[in-house]
């Protein structure tokens, strides 16, 4: 055989088929590295749904700390029966107040970001206010706020528990009834702080990685 064949024959030798996937296709590059258009709209219905989450539990915090606040601050009932009397109580509605106050603003932020697309605040501003940033660029990174706010509720509620529980075994009437009430709202508030504070985390882990 001559060279001219050799040449013929290597030039009209077949080509190896590209490797099949478990289902009979062939993979594409976007499918092959996990980053095709499926994966990214999975991500932001993830995103959206994290932010809806997050702003949900605030609001529900929202609604416990200003029920812990009115409760506490009408619960005036003349003679001992008057919170302001109490430093545990007074604990209590000052916590309210700081809950009710950050859950309102962060509330506040949230609802206007998902309605416009748009930050409130401008990150240089936002690192300001929201203490303790990791990152001026994680403008949502305000888990170590909430975890602060979470442990000052779970601080008031715990520290009133032990005085009302006195007061109730020698007078259960309104003003105990008050107390306990404003305690419980902060302890509920407390929980949906603390997850709110998980979605946070979570959302930071995932930015981290990307």
């Amino acid at each position: 055989m001559s060279n001219s064949d050799d040449k013929n024959y290597v030039a009209s030798a077949p080509v190896a088929p590209p490797a099949m996937d478990v289902e009979g296709q062939t993979p594409t590059p976007e499918t092959a590295s996990g980053f095709g258009v499926s994966a990214i709209t999975r991500r932001w219905k993830r995103e959206d749904f994290l932010k809806r989450g997050s702003l949900a539990l605030r609001g529900v915090a929202l609604l416990f700390s200003l029920i812990a606040f009115i409760t506490m601050a009408s619960n005036k009932h003349g003679d001992w029966k008057d919170f302001d009397k109490y430093e545990e109580f007074r604990y209590v509605l000052a916590i309210a107040v700081l809950s009710t106050l950050y859950t309102g603003g962060q509330a506040l932020r949230h609802v206007h970001e998902i309605s416009t697309s748009k930050q409130l605040l401008q990150p240089r501003t936002s690192a300001l206010l929201d203490f303790f940033r990791r990152s001026e660029t994680l403008v949502e990174d305000d888990k170590i706020e909430e975890l602060i706010v979470a442990y000052l509720l779970i601080s008031a509620a715990s520290a009133a528990v032990p005085m009302t529980n006195r007061m109730r075994e020698g007078a259960d009437n309104i003003f105990t009834d008050s107390c306990a009430a404003s305690i419980s709202m902060e302890f509920l508030a407390f929980i949906a702080l603390a997850l709110s504070a998980l979605i946070s985390g979570y959302k930071l882990t995932t930015q981290s990685q990307i």
